[in-house]
């Protein structure tokens, strides 16, 4: 007699089936996480160009306001102290970021953008290519109806944080 695995699964609440190969049949949360994994290999490829990841990038970003401490890079991109000195000493590594005494706390490290780094990340951050890695398959109004739905959950987030 011949096990079938389908007949021993669970039965999946409101007719999803998280384990079917359908994306129709899948839950949003894994909709959701499947696409964000792509665009996030599809990123970082293209970032690579500048010995730049995903979490280098908006690093580089916040630093072009000013020399900033690793513990306020950390809480602005929502990682760990830890994470943000891994991320920092990669970013040194690569010639985008100097690391040294705080201009407004001397007793505290600051990180700065160099001029290395602010070119890096102006042309690594072009519109363009970040506009194709994330709105493959979908046409203008799509696009657009995307944008929408992520700004709303990136405010809800937000909001949501500081609760």
């Amino acid at each position: 007699m011949q096990h079938d695995e389908r007949r021993d699964a669970p039965s999946w609440p409101d007719g999803v089936d998280p384990t079917s190969d359908e994306p129709a049949d899948w839950p949003t949360g894994r909709l959701l996480f499947t696409v964000v994994r792509r665009i996030e290999h599809d990123w970082n490829a293209h970032l690579a160009g500048w010995d730049l990841n995903h979490a280098g990038f908006p690093v580089l970003l916040h630093l072009f306001a000013g020399p900033r401490t690793q513990r306020e890079l950390a809480a602005l991109n929502g990682v760990t102290e830890q994470t943000m000195s891994r991320v920092v000493a990669r970013l040194e590594r690569a010639g985008h970021v100097t690391r040294g005494d705080d201009p407004r706390d001397r007793r505290r490290r600051a990180v700065t953008v160099t001029d290395a780094g602010r070119r890096a990340a102006a042309e690594a951050g072009r519109l363009q290519p970040a506009e194709d890695l994330t709105g493959r398959g979908l046409d203008a109004d799509q696009v657009a109806a995307l944008r929408e739905i992520l700004v709303t959950l990136v405010r809800a987030q937000r909001e949501a944080d500081e609760d």
